[in-house]
């Protein structure tokens, strides 16, 4: 079927009064949106108690309102805070570790500086532990065979020993040298019997 140009403009300008008159009366008919006024004036704060449930609502609730309350909780959806550390069952905080004291034993006394005669006393009685009485041979005066070191002394009672030391006194079983720098004398067994011994001085 053919239109005529004519017959197609007044077709198109049906359409277009046509689609006019459905627009303005679904306009008409349409209905207007809701509006609620505001839970809190601007520049406030809004603090709300931690959820405890979720209240059931009926089907005529308004849906505004609903998300409107849901917004302002502080963890919504939620019956408790999550990131709390506290055990809301016992109610009782977590006791802070105390602290242990550990006593130390006594610290022992600092030891006295040595005084230079001390030293030397020392001194002398380990170089004189060194000497070793070997024997004797029986004269007129006896001969007494010493060593120390391995170098071998022939001396008699009263004879001078090396640099500092004399024959103080001497028998079959022992010889005492003396220290003539220290005053200490030390009494030396024969043939190793006993350990060198320090003689007490004489006051």
């Amino acid at each position: 079927m053919n239109f005529t140009i004519k017959q197609q403009k007044i077709l198109l300008g049906v359409l277009i009064v046509l689609i006019a008159l459905v627009n303005g009366y679904n306009f008409m008919n349409a209905e207007k949106p809701k509006t609620a006024p505001l839970v809190y004036e601007r520049g406030a704060v809004a603090t709300s108690a931690i959820r405890q449930g979720l209240l059931s609502r009926g089907s005529g609730a308004d849906p505004l309102n609903v998300f409107m309350e849901r917004h302002n909780e502080r963890y919504p959806g939620v019956a408790r805070d999550l990131f709390s550390l506290e055990n809301p069952a016992s109610g009782k905080k977590t006791a802070k570790a105390s602290m242990v004291k550990v006593s130390l034993p006594p610290s022992p006394p600092p030891i006295e500086p040595k005084t230079p005669e001390e030293i030397a006393a020392d001194a002398s009685r380990a170089d004189m532990s060194k000497f070793r009485f070997l024997g004797y041979l029986t004269d007129k005066e006896s001969t007494l065979f010493l060593s120390k070191d391995g170098e071998l002394f022939i001396v008699k009672t009263g004879d001078r020993v090396l640099k500092n030391y004399i024959v103080k006194e001497s028998s079959k079983d022992f010889v005492i040298l003396l220290d003539t720098a220290t005053g200490i004398a030390m009494r030396i067994a024969l043939s190793d019997s006993e350990t060198p011994q320090q003689v007490p001085q004489q006051q």
